[in-house]
């Protein structure tokens, strides 16, 4: 038996980069994301993660809101809007702010969902689904 779930589905693994900068949410973001059969790659801010982006097709990015150098609503702004990229991918907010001005203003910029920490394994899939149609 495979131990990556989107194989024996038959289906490509979604694509997918975390923006965060805090090394403990880093460690279990990357281990739910593992245990999905995801390899994420990880950007330590927002500037780094529009980096990335420019450099890679992304199916979904995990992004933290509050981060140095670029947070992370500049940064999706910067990723929908200014990089010209040919498929922009979903762009999830991962943030421990859970006011509704802030779920609001993310939705707002072009996030498609909104998850609080602490994350939960069951939260982040049924998030993939959701948005980024995750098997």
């Amino acid at each position: 038996m495979s131990d990556n779930i989107n194989k024996e589905k038959n289906t490509p693994p979604l694509s997918c980069l975390i923006a965060e900068d805090n090394l403990v949410n880093q460690k279990i973001l990357t281990r739910f994301l593992n245990k999905l059969g995801l390899k994420p790659d990880l950007a330590r801010d927002g500037l780094e993660a529009v980096e990335y982006v420019q450099k890679k097709d992304y199916d979904v990015v995990l992004m933290d809101i509050q981060m140095p150098r670029m947070d992370g609503l500049k940064a999706t702004k910067c990723i929908l809007n200014d990089c010209k990229l040919q498929k922009s991918p979903v762009i999830i907010a991962v943030t421990a702010n859970t006011s509704e001005e802030i779920k609001q203003m993310c939705l707002d910029i072009g996030m498609k969902g909104y998850i609080s920490k602490p994350i939960s394994m069951t939260i982040l899939k049924n998030a993939l689904q959701q948005w980024a149609n995750y098997p």
